[in-house]
């Protein structure tokens, strides 16, 4: 079994690793496991009952590290071969010496969580907690399929649950990168004019799903795995011609989406890859019946290996004034 977390520093590497790769070399002899990092990311190999429970307990130091928690070498090695999980995940056996001196608390996590920033939120499969019915059918939706649809009114979590999952599976090993991306249509204005490059110009388009990794990771931590190519957000306009393999990729604000872009996204799909499609159709700002989520989602609604979710205005969860303003412009 193979488990990858992200590292956003050379400091974090260095703490967890320890002088001469002492800690590693301890974990690694004593759970017969393989600790190695490679471009910003920690892999650990090794037995299927033992991998989650050290993932778990490396997760917990780097959140103390990330919380500006001091961390010294022995709470590092006794959280980490120190002493047995009391959960009995381990080789089942009381291994003694090599105790370090700290006093390390709670670092029996089961290492399911994608970081303990998004554990917080809710549920200990890493996903936040739903809170309609129709949230709950997403989530289950996102965990089963390959490609999913969603649409539906601002603030019923469209796109911070398929951010969430796309962390998640990035954490679990499942893909190798996050592709976020959505067109880049004006709505009603024109910002041509405006100063800057490329990035520059095209960065107030792309700010939502900024925002959903910050508020699921943190801004330094997005950062970082955006540096090390782990994230990737880019126009739709981008796609064009590319193969996306193990990769997670998410197309948001999709009724902005033409119906040749929309075929031109759903065929970049390549190997191991998942997609989430997400959208308010009554929101697009293009021509009536040219929102190419719409006419995706009636051609594709009974094809296998698809799911779809609509929401209504009772899912609208950033507040209950958005939520009356929904139902007061209905389908408009």
């Amino acid at each position: 079994m193979e488990t990858r977390i992200p590292l956003l520093s050379i400091e974090e590497e260095q703490l967890l690793f320890g002088p001469h790769d002492r800690h590693v070399k301890q974990v690694s002899r004593r759970y017969k496991v393989r600790f190695s990092s490679r471009g910003g990311t920690l892999r650990i190999q090794g037995p299927e009952e033992v991998v989650p429970v050290l993932a778990g307990r490396v997760e917990e130091l780097l959140e103390k590290m990330r919380g500006g928690k001091t961390v010294t070498p022995s709470d590092i090695a006794d959280s980490l071969y120190g002493r047995d999980s009391q959960q009995g995940k381990g080789n089942g056996r009381n291994h003694g010496g090599d105790h370090g001196n700290g006093h390390a608390d709670g670092f029996e996590s089961e290492g399911h969580g994608l970081s303990s920033v998004l554990m917080s939120r809710g549920r200990g499969d890493g996903l936040p907690t739903a809170r309609t019915p129709t949230q709950q059918v997403y989530l289950d939706l996102l965990a089963e399929h390959d490609l999913v649809f969603s649409a539906g009114p601002a603030g019923t979590g469209k796109t911070f649950l398929a951010v969430a999952a796309a962390v998640r599976a990035l954490r679990d090993g499942r893909v190798q990168r996050l592709v976020l991306t959505r067109p880049a249509v004006e709505a009603g204005e024109h910002l041509g004019f405006l100063p800057g490059d490329l990035e520059d110009k095209i960065d107030p388009y792309l700010r939502p799903l900024y925002d959903a990794l910050n508020d699921l990771l943190s801004p330094s931590a997005a950062r970082r795995m955006k540096d090390m190519d782990m994230i990737e957000v880019a126009p739709l306009a981008f796609m064009r011609g590319r193969t996306l393999n193990d990769s997670f990729v998410i197309l948001d604000e999709a009724q902005n989406a033409t119906k040749g872009q929309m075929k031109m996204f759903l065929t970049r799909l390549g190997e191991r890859t998942r997609a989430v499609v997400t959208g308010d159709i009554s929101q697009t700002d293009l021509p009536r019946g040219s929102s190419g989520l719409q006419d995706a989602m009636r051609r594709l609604r009974n094809m296998k290996g698809i799911g779809m979710v609509e929401f209504r205005s009772e899912d609208v969860q950033r507040s209950s004034l958005v939520q009356r303003i929904v139902q007061a412009y209905g389908d408009e």
